[in-house]
């Protein structure tokens, strides 16, 4: 079992930043690829970065590529979404998630078997 924590959301206005973190714990030895989704009121849960267990590869939606990135601190057990340029549109929770999976199945939700329990980002205008 690998337990997931987020933290770091918040309130911030248009074109302010925040970090989120993701603290794992549990049976964390292994190639965990981590990912972070999101979800709006009434709106599906939706794919928003990922990164490989090294480290060295990640993945992005279009719709936050080039203002978010995600990173990961092995030693930690930790990940990060650095959220730049934040628009109202990013509001929702945040959830993240980690599985022994390929960084190209992440883009998936059904493919995670671990969550946290999400942290609130809210954007206002």
């Amino acid at each position: 079992q690998v337990q997931l924590v987020e933290s770091g959301g918040g309130l911030v206005q248009a074109g302010g930043s925040l970090r989120l973190s993701c603290a794992a714990s549990g049976r964390t030895s292994g190639s965990y690829t981590m990912g972070w989704f999101r979800q709006a009121p009434g709106k599906e849960r939706e794919f928003v970065a990922a990164v490989s267990w090294s480290g060295a590869t990640t993945n992005y939606a279009a719709s936050v590529k080039g203002r978010f990135t995600i990173s990961r601190d092995g030693a930690k057990n930790t990940a990060y979404l650095q959220m730049n340029s934040l628009e109202p549109e990013d509001t929702a929770v945040y959830h993240c998630a980690a599985d022994r999976l390929p960084l190209v199945l992440a883009l998936r939700k059904e493919a995670f078997e671990y969550w946290g329990q999400g942290t609130q980002v809210t954007v206002s205008s």
